[in-house]
């Protein structure tokens, strides 16, 4: 009943944070000739923004595992995946692009991938991230069903995040 709860005021937050912008940009108050993304974001947003120029160069330097490809193109229409990273963060401008690599290899659709980007407080707008209980980012979290069946934070236990990640897929 708890879970069911929690997806239920999760959806409610995401329609609320829907019926406004998707997102918002924010000066970084560390580096001013920068911006930070904060809400509901895609891929996209980072792909063709030249300011995030670390995307395609982090990306590149990437190859997956053929089993960790097969392990995600299995999981498709099973699981759904909650990331949360800041585009201000150095973790996240080095896993998430290699995420996003490995989801595009294995055929992973984009509609079962949320993602939300987080300010330097690690907050979104809508509460999400303080929902998702959000210490560290990136943080990708596997959900079947609208449960949480386990989450790789930075770069995992192991420090393979990819790996770690199948094994959630699994």
């Amino acid at each position: 009943m708890k879970k069911i709860l929690f997806a239920t005021i999760l959806l409610g937050s995401l329609n609320i944070v829907m019926a406004q912008s998707p997102y918002v940009t924010l000066k970084d108050p560390n580096h001013p000739e920068q911006h930070i993304l904060n809400g509901i974001i895609t891929k996209y947003a980072l792909q063709n923004d030249e300011s995030y120029r670390w995307y395609n160069s982090s990306q590149s330097n990437y190859t997956a595992a053929e089993s960790v490809v097969n392990t995600m193109q299995a999981a498709k229409g099973k699981v759904q995946i909650v990331l949360f990273g800041g585009t201000w963060c150095e973790d996240t401008q080095f896993i998430l692009p290699k995420f996003f690599k490995l989801q595009e290899q294995s055929g992973f659709p984009d509609a079962a991938i949320s993602f939300f980007a987080v300010d330097r407080s690690k907050k979104t707008i809508g509460g999400i991230a303080d929902a998702f209980k959000i210490t560290n980012v990136p943080t990708i979290i596997v959900m079947k069903e609208g449960k949480e069946i386990g989450r790789v934070v930075e770069y995992g236990k192991t420090g393979q995040w990819d790996k770690e990640l199948a094994e959630l897929l699994k």
